[in-house]
């Protein structure tokens, strides 16, 4: 479909550490280069390399919390004495002009984003892994973490998975290639939604006036 004739999606992938969230996404990206992800907003402050608005946008906290105060924000979290969240507005842009926009966000997240302004446009993902044992072999196999890093992970990935029932889908994630080709299904479907086809009211009164003026 033509991305002029439809809006966009607000793609939301969620998982556990591990169950190969972040591969899925990468291979979205280069599946359809339409896709973008959605640039957060901090109030820390930039790394060494780091540009505005393209890794981060770089706000202060009294910017970043009028920016809550008024509804500008789709989600946002406290973090290790940071600010983090997603602007409304870049997202509603993408979304009027046909573009959807990736989040990898935790349940916390996707719960807020989901009742935000831009619901009726969200699409949800969960992402299991196969077996707790295949998940923490995949973290070790990594090779990126501690065994420290690593334990708390898995700590975590309970309670993560534990919120499963919250999306719109959830795929389990035993073969990667199967994975991506769901979840490539789904998203071609979702597009198809009648709140994704704007034109669709006008279409049908055009085919009910020319029903009309042949009948």
């Amino acid at each position: 479909m033509d991305r002029s004739t439809r809006r966009g999606l607000l793609i939301i992938l969620s998982s556990p550490s591990g169950a190969g969230k972040s591969t899925l996404a990468r291979k979205l990206m280069d599946w359809d280069d339409t896709l973008s992800f959605s640039v957060s907003a901090t109030t820390r402050a930039p790394r060494p390399g780091e540009q505005d608005a393209v890794d981060y946008r770089f706000v202060s906290e009294a910017r970043f919390k009028a920016m809550v105060a008024e509804n500008e924000m789709l989600e946002h979290a406290h973090v290790f004495g940071n600010f983090y969240g997603s602007p409304m507005a870049p997202v509603r842009d993408a979304i009027e002009t046909g573009r959807d926009v990736l989040f990898d966000v935790d349940w916390q997240g996707a719960e807020q984003i989901k009742h935000s302004a831009l619901r009726d446009h969200v699409l949800s993902v969960f992402v299991l892994p196969p077996s707790i044992s295949e998940l923490r072999r995949r973290l070790v196999n990594r090779g990126q973490d501690s065994a420290e890093v690593i334990h708390k992970r898995m700590q975590k990935s309970w309670d993560e998975i534990s919120h499963w029932h919250g999306y719109d889908y959830v795929l389990i994630n035993d073969e990667l290639e199967v994975t991506f080709e769901r979840l490539k299904t789904i998203i071609t479907a979702e597009r198809l939604r009648q709140a994704q086809q704007p034109g669709l009211v006008a279409f049908i009164r055009n085919l009910q006036a020319e029903f009309e003026e042949l009948t």
